[in-house]
């Protein structure tokens, strides 16, 4: 009885590939070299991009990343204040799993919320100069056109993607969810 137990655990259990652990090196040096983020943070979004199932709980991911769990917990929870990772828990676990989730403008890239404070902050620094000559407030208002730019192509390529990833979702060729499947 307990082998048969052991023998099921065992073939749930999915070994990480070469290429998934050389895809998550990859991803770990991108995000490294491009971001300035721990390695540990884009190994993590690299495994979890390929990973089966999709989601995986702490231990997990240190096993299968040959990493401690403390490092990734620090990667999950930085991620999580990306909001590129989603917590769940399966019903009858006593712990949480993690997955991707591109679902948040943050997570796609798309947050406006950097630029609105920016913006706001420009304006309040033209506000202080705002009786000083032109060469002074120079370089705050071309910050306050910049920042007032960019909320307005953000907004508009939030937008196209919407319609974009409907119509792929309508040929079939994106999932109605995003995400590769798995428990949900």
């Amino acid at each position: 009885m307990h082998l048969c137990y052991l023998a099921h655990s065992v073939s749930l259990w999915h070994v990480p590939t070469d290429a998934e652990l050389t895809f998550a090196d990859h991803m770990g040096r991108f995000y490294a070299r491009r971001f300035a983020f721990p390695p540990m943070v884009g190994r993590l979004i690299g495994y979890l991009a390929v990973c089966d199932p999709p989601e995986q709980s702490i231990g997990e991911l240190a096993e299968a990343l040959l990493a401690s769990r403390s490092a990734i917990t620090n990667a999950v929870k930085s991620l999580e204040t990306m909001r590129l990772i989603r917590r769940m828990r399966v019903a009858g676990e006593r712990m949480d799993r993690v997955r991707l989730d591109l679902t948040s403008p943050q997570a796609l890239g798309l947050d406006t919320t950097e630029y609105e404070e920016m913006s706001e902050l420009v304006r309040e620094g033209l506000e202080v100069v705002r009786d000083g000559p032109a060469e002074r407030r120079a370089l705050l208002l071309e910050w306050s056109a910049f920042t007032d730019f960019v909320l307005e192509q953000v907004s508009r390529m939030q937008q196209e993607w919407l319609e974009r990833r409907a119509a792929l979702v309508a040929a079939e060729k994106l999932p109605e969810q995003p995400g590769h499947g798995g428990r949900a």
